[in-house]
Order: structure tokens, then sequence, then C-alpha cells
């Protein structure tokens, strides 16, 4: 399993064209059969997506209908004792919180691979290795 963040979702719906290659290459990771998300991630997608300062954004409407779409990938949900993990996470590594979170997410979905272009490429975070799908 590969777990994306945020930013793979936003360029899957940008019209930008200075982002076309990263929007076709974002649109052929959610083609995939083997991807984990988390609330954090489509609530970050849904508050980026329709900002009213985003060139293009999308209506309420438009985000809504792609957040329920995303709950054909396993959704990893937000609980205390999640946030205490992710707390943990956060120390180990020496990320934000944000980070910590995105990553435990994505143990916690036992995804092998982070599909992010906000973390080092590369990196292993105790077993959930990032990988850049924009490179």
């Amino acid at each position: 399993m590969r777990f994306v963040d945020t930013n793979v979702l936003l360029y899957a719906v940008s019209t930008d064209p200075l982002e076309h290659v990263k929007a076709a290459r974002a649109r052929e990771v959610l083609a995939e059969q083997d991807i984990g998300l988390s609330a954090q991630v489509l609530q970050e997608f849904y508050v980026q997506a329709t900002r009213p300062t985003r060139e293009h954004a999308l209506t309420h409407r438009q985000a809504v209908d792609l957040v329920t779409s995303f709950g054909r990938f396993p959704i990893h949900s937000t609980t205390p004792e999640f946030v205490h993990a992710a707390m943990k996470t956060r120390e180990r590594f020496d990320v934000s919180y944000w980070d910590a979170a995105i990553i435990e997410a994505a143990r916690l979905l036992r995804c092998t691979e982070l599909l992010s272009e906000d973390l080092n490429h590369g990196q292993d975070y105790g077993g959930v290795v990032v990988t850049n799908p924009f490179r």
C-alpha cells in the first residue's frame, strides 16, 4: 500500500498549465488501487482546493464530491490514540506534528511508501519511505 499526501490530491485537480505534468502524474497515482489516505489529508484537500485565493478554486460541491469519491480508498481516522502516536513520531523524527500525523497514518494503514513532495525523497521514517512521485 502507498499513502498519498495532500499535494498529490491537489495536483490531480489542478488546471494550471504550469502543473500539467504533475497533474497527469497525480491522476495516474489515483487511478491505482493500492492507495491509502487519512481524514487529515481529506480535510487539508478540502480547505486548500476551495480556498478563495486559489486560482480556479473548486466549489464546495465539487470538493465534497471529490472527497466522497476518495472514500473508495482506505482512510485512517483520527482518534485520541492516533494523536498520541503522531506526537511520539514527531518527537522521534523531529518533524512537524502535521507531517508526523501523515507518517503515522501511513504506518497504521500498513503503507510502506508515502507519496509526497513535501517530505524528503528517500527518507525512511521507521518503515515508511517517502517517494516524491513528481521527480
